[in-house]
């Protein structure tokens, strides 16, 4: 190559070839390889230097075994990224003669490709003292990272077994999640590159992200998000705005290679958060392209896509409980046909109605499907129809086995699932069923009165006693309206049923009364990451605020006994205090029973009482 041959090749400054330095080792004398220890160490190393190094190299990795472990390491640890461009190729080639001569030194090499999967830190020292620890990012950074993924491809393609030995590594050199968003930012990113050439890796290294997403989902609950908001925005004094912009001007700027667009109004209140929106954005871009071609659906693509990730949905989101984000992927890959949307409920029907399944998982499924339905604005009505009709006929048949056994009375542990259920059904009643009887009012009457809730309703198992009172309400609302059953005698029954539960705390003793014995959530309630809710608001069914006209159809009617004022309770989202019922206390499940103001996309408090 003209590159090679451009300075005039050298031997050994001290003597020798490679060959005879590495022939010396062998027979005792390292006084040699000491030296050529010490010059390829050396900081100051010049490109022409490491070229015929490198050229050298390449004719004797024969003798590069694992005694020679130690030399290898210093040529691994050479700064070759940052060097000219014939540097990089002469390195590059040597890599590919190193691993096909000398497998013993593909775990080293791999490791060596990996860590430069992250931007460098820079430390500059003052008087002995550390004054700076920052992400070098320098312009060229996009540049090292295609480098370093070439360097990768190239390792694999002398070596076939590379995957096997590439993946425990990406495990390792994970950065931890306290690390900088620029750090995980771009080690994600990289991560997502590999499995466009090494696609046996896809499902594992899918698996690997979503893992450290689901950490950091579930160490930054929604509440948390939410108040650390409100806390910035009640706090945003022009002194902070202006340290802030001290420390953050890079965020400002358009970031090259991943095209994360940052400014200061886009910015997470709470650290996790940030960086789970960051990684977020990252992970629907990736769906995003993998799935088209050409700015097209490629079907094929798609399907093999949703197969990794549902996998990675049973492994890992379905067994964990109210994460509030990460499950969104799922939501992201069902929106581009809907035939993904329908294989997603058909495999969580499976889940739930399969009785060797656990329990808990059972009514994950359940929860899955009913938040699925109602905020999926991609699914048609029929699906909706057809989804009501198999979780409807199931509930009946499990009353059917039920009622005249010894197990019929109200139950969550024998009965969780069955409940579940339920409370699926009631969910996508209330956020769908003006599109139910849309156009044809009659026929859409007649279609939810063949569903017959009123046998539901009134049977032993009482599940208007187990759902989250604020769908209960809500589902009693509408179905009294639409006079399908009448709920509010089971309901007022059930609340004079509820044993309070005393807690003692700093306040003072509080008395509690369990409103989610379920112990349910709605993994698909609003998605509250700034940056990457930008690709889910489209595809998203908000709360629609309840009209003077509808408040007026759902008020709770005023029985005998009872004031104005408790009706108005009602409306506020509490429940009417009655001789002997201990009012709902706020408790572990508030966010459940009562929407905070930020919540866009739920019913607030002046509205009738909704998740």
């Amino acid at each position: 190559d003209e590159f090679i041959s451009s300075p005039p090749r050298k031997t050994v400054r001290f003597g020798g070839t490679l060959t005879e330095i590495l022939l010396k080792y062998e027979k005792g004398d390292t006084t040699d390889f000491e030296l050529l220890k010490h010059q390829l160490s050396d900081p100051d190393i010049k490109d022409a230097q490491i070229i015929n190094w490198l050229h050298e190299f390449r004719t004797s990795v024969a003798y590069l075994t694992k005694e020679l472990e130690q030399l290898v390491n210093i040529l691994l640890k050479l700064p070759w990224l940052t060097r000219s461009r014939e540097v990089v190729e002469e390195y590059l080639g040597f890599l590919g003669n190193l691993v096909s001569a000398q497998t013993v030194h593909l775990r080293p090499v791999l490791r060596m490709i990996v860590s430069q999967f992250v931007p460098p830190r820079i430390t500059i020292r003052e008087d002995d003292v550390d004054i700076s620890d920052s992400d070098d990012d320098d312009e060229n950074l996009s540049e090292s990272f295609n480098t370093c993924h070439r360097a990768l491809q190239t390792v694999a393609r002398y070596v076939p077994s590379t995957p096997q030995f590439l993946m425990p590594i990406l495990v390792d050199y994970f950065p931890f999640i306290n690390k900088s968003e620029r750090t995980l930012e771009c080690y994600v990113h990289n991560l997502l590159r590999v499995t466009v050439y090494l696609p046996t890796l896809r499902r594992q290294i899918l698996e690997l992200i979503i893992e450290k997403l689901l950490k950091l989902d579930v160490s930054t609950p929604q509440q948390d998000i939410e108040d650390a908001e409100e806390a910035a925005n009640n706090s945003g004094s022009d002194e902070k705005s202006t340290e802030e912009g001290l420390f953050d001007m890079e965020e400002d700027e358009e970031r090259k290679g991943n095209q994360v667009v940052s400014s200061s109004s886009e910015r997470m209140a709470h650290p996790l958060a940030e960086r789970l929106d960051l990684l977020m954005t990252i992970l629907f871009s990736y769906i995003k392209d993998v799935c088209h071609v050409n700015g097209k659906l490629d079907i094929n693509n798609t399907k093999d896509l949703y197969r990794d990730l549902v996998s990675v949905f049973d492994k890992l989101i379905l067994p964990t409980h109210a994460s509030c984000h990460v499950q969104y992927f799922m939501f992201y890959i069902c929106s581009f046909k809907l035939g993904l949307a329908e294989a997603f409920l058909d495999h969580l029907w499976k889940k739930l109605q399969d009785p060797n399944n656990p329990s808990v998982i059972r009514q994950t499924a359940g929860s899955y499907i009913g938040s699925f339905l109602a905020r999926a604005k991609f699914i048609p009505v029929v699906t909706v129809k057809a989804c009501l009709d198999l979780l409807v006929n199931w509930m009946h048949k499990y009353i059917d086995n039920q009622d005249t056994g010894a197990n019929a009375y109200c139950d969550v542990a024998l009965h969780g699932p069955f409940y579940s259920t339920c409370q699926a059904a009631f969910y996508t009643l209330i956020f769908r069923h003006k599109q139910l009887l849309d156009g044809n009012l009659r026929k859409g009457l007649s279609y939810l009165q063949s569903l017959n809730f009123e046998r539901i309703v009134m049977c032993q198992l009482n599940p208007l006693k187990i759902c989250i009172p604020s769908v209960v309400n809500l589902f009693a609302a509408i179905t009294r309206k639409y006079q399908l059953v009448f709920c509010y005698t089971i309901i007022e029954r059930n609340n004079r049923q509820f044993i309070p539960v005393v807690r003692s705390g700093t306040r003072g003793d509080l008395v509690q009364t369990c409103t989610n014995p379920l112990d349910s959530f709605f993994p698909f309630d609003p998605y509250i990451l700034k940056r990457s809710k930008k690709t889910i608001d489209p595809l998203y069914q908000f709360w629609e605020e309840l009209s003077a006209e509808d408040l007026e159809n759902l008020k709770k009617p005023i029985k005998k006994g009872t004031s104005e004022d408790e009706d108005d309770d009602f409306l506020k989202g509490e429940t009417p205090q009655n001789d002997g019922v201990v009012g709902i206390a706020p408790n572990s499940y508030e966010s459940h029973t009562r929407s905070p103001v930020s919540s866009i996309g739920s019913p607030p408090d002046c509205y009738v009482p909704f998740p």
